[in-house]
């Protein structure tokens, strides 16, 4: 079963979650403004999400941890919730 580890930015908003994408590639710190703007209670730990294994997440979810580039911030990702910036920190 592949297993994953990764860290996401929760929003209400796809404008919201765009421009702190900027943020971060302006050189902002992903754990930083998680722990400011993500309504999900990871952001207090920077994000993280820990380790967990293909099918335990959203699908929408699920597919950018397990398919898209690994050390990169993807998004933003929809789903159910509101929208994520993710960044998948280790894969295998």
């Amino acid at each position: 079963m592949a297993k994953a580890s990764a860290r996401h930015i929760l929003v209400q908003t796809e404008a919201e979650c765009s421009e702190l994408k900027a943020k971060i590639a302006a050189g902002e710190k992903f754990e930083a403004l998680a722990a400011k703007h993500s309504l999900c209670p990871s952001g207090k730990q920077g994000g993280s999400l820990g380790t967990f294994s293909q099918g335990q997440m959203v699908p929408e979810f699920d597919r950018v941890v397990f398919h898209e580039e690994v050390g990169k911030v993807h998004g933003p990702v929809k789903t159910q919730f509101g929208y994520h910036l993710v960044e998948v920190t280790m894969r295998g």
